[in-house]
């Protein structure tokens, strides 16, 4: 392969575009670090939670190491673990983000030290474990939400589930959870028993939330039409929502007339164009609608283009 070949993908947007996605996702999740998670010495099952315990004990041995700099340390650690125990063709996404974490959080203390946010008597930002857990899950969650969407990932725990996961025959998501527990449970050499607790509930609300938030990100409507006027909803499906959709022959159970139903996937904006048609131009059907969060196969979830003028 040729140099310039290596190098064609640096000339795309979808390169740059990307590349800032996935930066801006992990100055979020940075930030959930620095200012939730470390003030309140918080371990929850995350690769930084390893990282402040282990910083703690080489402090307690004399060995003073900032938790920046071990998140890096680890990272790097898990990469090259990652490149022989799984592949050379682990995502560079996953190297990039895996990489800036420790960078952002030095970051983020020379823009605000979290100690400039604390009150007297104060040893968190929001001077309770369970609000500053609660603040750094959901802002944790966004951030792994949005790096997800485009195939990508915050690195740490998800190199070492899918290593898990490959020798242990575990599904990823035990992997994750299982990762995640035994993280928690090294904060027994620093913490008390109580917020080793809360750091367990903080991994498991974790895992709920990303779920949350990443089934509501690629959320769809699986509408079903039965009407008479098929012929131009299904018409203004192609060719104005430039969407697909599917037509079967059913015959009603109680008047045994036959008729067409018109299945289609749609997004939250399609969906509400295509009602709306049918209101503007009276046509009447038995209508039906649920919502879809997993698709697999031909879904173009790209954004559409405009229709060309005639």
């Amino acid at each position: 392969m040729k140099a310039g070949d290596l190098l064609k993908p640096l000339a795309t947007f979808k390169f740059w575009k990307e590349l800032f996605i996935m930066t801006f996702g992990m100055f979020i999740a940075a930030a959930a670090v620095y200012y939730f998670l470390m003030p309140s010495n918080l371990i929850v099952g995350s690769i930084t939670g390893l990282s402040m315990v282990l910083s703690e004990v080489f402090t307690m041995a004399g060995i003073p190491i900032k938790v920046s700099v071990m998140v890096t340390v680890i990272n790097a650690i898990l990469l090259l673990l990652a490149w022989l125990l799984i592949g050379a063709e682990f995502g560079a996404k996953t190297v990039y983000t895996a990489l800036i974490l420790g960078p952002l959080l030095e970051l983020w203390e020379k823009i605000l030290p979290y100690e400039k946010l604390l009150e007297p008597g104060q040893t968190s930002v929001m001077a309770d474990p369970w609000f500053d857990l609660l603040c750094f899950v959901l802002i944790l969650s966004a951030s792994q939400t949005i790096l997800f969407n485009i195939n990508a990932s915050t690195g740490g725990l998800d190199i070492l589930a899918k290593i898990v996961n490959k020798y242990l025959h575990f599904d990823i998501g035990t992997s994750v959870s299982v990762a995640g527990a035994l993280i928690c449970c090294t904060a027994f050499a620093i913490n008390p028993f109580r917020m080793v607790v809360i750091g367990l509930i903080g991994t498991w609300i974790n895992g709920l939330a990303l779920d949350y938030f990443t089934a509501s990100l690629n959320r769809r409507k699986r509408v079903c039409i039965i009407s008479s006027q098929y012929e131009r909803i299904r018409k203004y499906i192609i060719e104005e929502l430039q969407r697909g959709c599917s037509l079967y022959e059913v015959t009603g159970g109680y008047n045994g007339h036959h008729n067409v139903e018109i299945q289609a996937l749609l997004t939250t904006d399609e969906f509400s164009s295509l009602m709306n048609f049918l209101k503007v131009n009276d046509i009447h059907g038995f209508i039906t609608a649920g919502n879809v969060s997993e698709i697999y196969g031909d879904w173009n979830a790209k954004k559409r283009k405009k229709k060309k003028v005639k």
